[in-house]
């Protein structure tokens, strides 16, 4: 962005730099954790330098420019027990998720509310969350929107032990939860508590058959956009498999019908 704006600086660490994150990103893999956190701090004294040369030659900055110096310095101030850290210079609105599994303790993005029905899986509403919300607060706005967008409001809705906590519920919505014993609850429940979990495969395939596993949009508003299309590409593609499924199966009868009536005569 300096040399954009014909800032001359005194070095730019551009080489340093990039060497120094290679190294980084090495030594964690190999688990050489005191010579990963040297780099760290290694990149941290690059860009503390660069900022301050900035500072020094430039009185009234653009937006831009105000902006990503605004981040550098959240940046070399943030701590381990730091709130709203920066993860992404470019996207700085990514937040770090608790997954609570092994294989992946961590996601950076955002939180996406997913909404479908539990017989065909439709998905009738869909929201990108920022500010990692507790799932419990989501519950009634992503009701709110599925009768929206569907003219229906669900009598009883079957969710995971995240969103426990009664004074969270819609009063007129019955909430089942995962956590809840089996021996409390009667024939209808288990069957529709079985299919809950019908869910996670509908997650799966927004994630790697219509790419939200990684937005390309820009910002917040980006992230929305990209989690509504791709629940709308999903509820596309299976509006087109069913479409050709009933022409395959018209065009089989049809063609029957043809050869009985050849027969016939």
């Amino acid at each position: 962005e300096a040399s954009k704006e014909n800032i001359k600086l005194r070095q730019s660490y551009k080489r340093k730099s990039k060497l120094a994150l290679i190294k980084q990103g090495r030594y964690f893999h190999a688990k050489q954790s005191k010579r990963a956190h040297k780099e760290t701090k290694r990149l941290k004294t690059y860009l503390g330098c660069v900022k301050r040369d900035i500072e020094r030659k430039v009185e009234n900055p653009n937006q831009r420019l105000k902006s990503l110096l605004e981040i550098s310095e959240r940046i070399l101030t943030q701590s381990k027990n730091s709130k709203n850290k920066i993860y992404s210079i470019h996207a700085p609105e990514v937040e770090c998720i608790s997954k609570g599994k092994s294989h992946k303790k961590y996601e950076f993005g955002c939180k996406v509310s997913l909404v479908t029905t539990s017989k065909s899986n439709w998905i009738v509403g869909v929201q990108a969350l920022h500010d990692n919300p507790y799932d419990g607060h989501t519950l009634k706005s992503a009701i709110d929107q599925m009768e929206k967008i569907t003219g229906l409001r669900p009598k009883e809705i079957y969710v995971d032990s995240g969103y426990k906590g009664k004074d969270h519920h819609p009063e007129d919505v019955q909430v089942h939860l995962s956590n809840k014993s089996r021996k409390k609850m009667t024939r209808w429940e288990k069957m529709w508590m079985d299919r809950r979990s019908a869910i996670e495969p509908v997650i799966s395939h927004l994630k790697h058959d219509h790419n939200m596993i990684r937005n390309f949009l820009k910002g917040k508003e980006g992230d929305r956009i990209n989690a509504v299309l791709a629940a709308a590409g999903c509820n596309l593609r299976k509006l087109i498999r069913a479409f050709f499924l009933f022409l395959d199966r018209f065009t089989f009868f049809r063609a029957h019908i043809c050869q009985i009536s050849f027969f016939h005569n």
